[in-house]
């Protein structure tokens, strides 16, 4: 076969085996499509099918199909970020800045230090720390990985949820949009290169420039035309990034950050971002399932089930912990706090982003990515099962 046709076999395999799973074993309750194609793309990396059926492995993920799905799933993720970043609502953040403040400030520093304290206790040990990363940059990346709120996600299971663009829905927007500024100011510092930082510091200083001249510009276009520019903006915006040192991921969700989501339309950004998800993200799961390392025997499989353990107790205990905090302060209704936190847990694909920038430039190895893959995905799939029941009692309570 030409590598066009095995290129399409793979395609194949990767839009229809979590779809089929998802729609015909009824995961939805309990995990999404997104989550299932995230575990979808783990089990169809090296680690698992490669294992298992390692010839026909070989054959259909050969190195030139693997180069076709990179560059889609470097795009798709591109795309994905840079949607993320239009959906950031900084007036609304301001305007109630000391709710807002309080409660992303708890929300994002008490995990992140629960979190760096996980990771400085399995640290001390070997195979944890990239070839390039120092201690305290893969101390900061784990603790950040262990705060992240996946702010696409969110809005998703808010959707399925009933809460979506309603009070309390909207509270937990603007939390999470200031913690997604911090998370990728987090990622500029820790990719911070002191060989680089002439690079980099003129990368920040065209992009203020060229930032405010394509705010300008985009209200004074169509519609359309202001989609088909944001395209442009977000691949030049990307390559300057990634050229500084800064990595195209920040370039790209810095391109989304700073454009007004008002002058997109709403209809326009979630059609978008759906299709996104159905045609586009699939393929970024299987190429971060292709990066997953076991280890070479079963105490090494054993110690990185044993780390996302770790990482996800600190997680969501840290979130918890957070959001409680954030809720005594302000004087939250009972059960709010709870739901808050839970809903704020949500980590995919915004946190395997961030670790996959880590990964990327070997600030840790393949194992802590691993351990914080499974994380992600499990942290994602306890939201909607622990926040319905809860939901549901602050309804009866009349409370939503």
């Amino acid at each position: 076969m030409g590598t066009s046709e095995i290129f399409l076999i793979a395609l194949t395999v990767i839009l229809a085996v979590p779809y089929a799973v998802w729609r015909l074993a009824r995961t939805d309750a309990h995990a999404p499509l997104v989550v299932v194609q995230i575990i979808g793309g783990i089990l169809m990396g090296p680690g698992v099918l490669g294992a298992v059926v390692p010839g026909a492995y070989a054959f259909v993920f050969n190195p030139q199909v693997m180069g076709a799905l990179n560059g889609i799933a470097w795009w798709a993720v591109m795309l994905f970020v840079f949607a993320a970043g239009l959906e950031l609502d900084l007036g609304d953040a301001w305007a109630n800045r000391g709710e807002t403040l309080t409660t992303a400030a708890a929300a994002l520093l008490v995990p992140l230090a629960f979190g760096a304290g996980a990771a400085a206790l399995l640290l001390t040990g070997p195979g944890w720390i990239g070839p390039k990363g120092g201690y305290a940059q893969a101390v900061l990346g784990i603790g950040m990985a262990c705060a992240v709120t996946a702010l696409p996600i969110l809005v998703l299971l808010m959707e399925k949820l009933g809460i979506f663009r309603k009070a309390l829905g909207n509270r937990m927007l603007r939390y999470a949009s200031f913690d997604d500024v911090a998370i990728w100011g987090v990622l500029a510092l820790i990719l911070l290169d002191w060989q680089r930082i002439g690079r980099q510091g003129l990368f920040l200083a065209g992009f203020a420039c060229a930032a405010w001249a394509m705010r300008k510009a985009i209200k004074r276009l169509p519609e359309a035309d202001r989609w088909a520019i944001g395209m442009v903006w977000l691949a030049a915006t990307g390559f300057a990034a990634d050229w500084s040192g800064l990595h195209f991921m920040v370039g790209a969700f810095l391109a989304g950050a700073v454009l007004d989501g008002h002058d997109f339309s709403v209809q326009r950004r979630d059609a978008m971002r759906e299709v996104l998800l159905l045609a586009l993200m699939p393929v970024f799961f299987l190429s971060t399932g292709l990066r997953t390392q076991w280890g070479l025997g079963g105490s090494a499989v054993l110690m990185v089930f044993g780390a996302a353990g770790l990482f996800l107790l600190a997680s969501v205990a840290g979130k918890l912990a957070g959001t409680h905090l954030a809720g005594r302060l302000l004087g939250w209704a009972p059960g709010e706090a709870s739901v808050i936190g839970w809903m704020l847990q949500t980590k995919a694909l915004i946190m395997i982003i961030f670790v996959n920038v880590l990964l990327d430039r070997q600030i840790i190895t393949a194992e802590t990515f691993t351990a914080l893959l499974l994380m992600a995905v499990a942290s994602t799939a306890l939201t909607v099962p622990m926040v319905r029941p809860r939901l549901a009692r602050l309804g009866a309570a009349g409370l939503l």
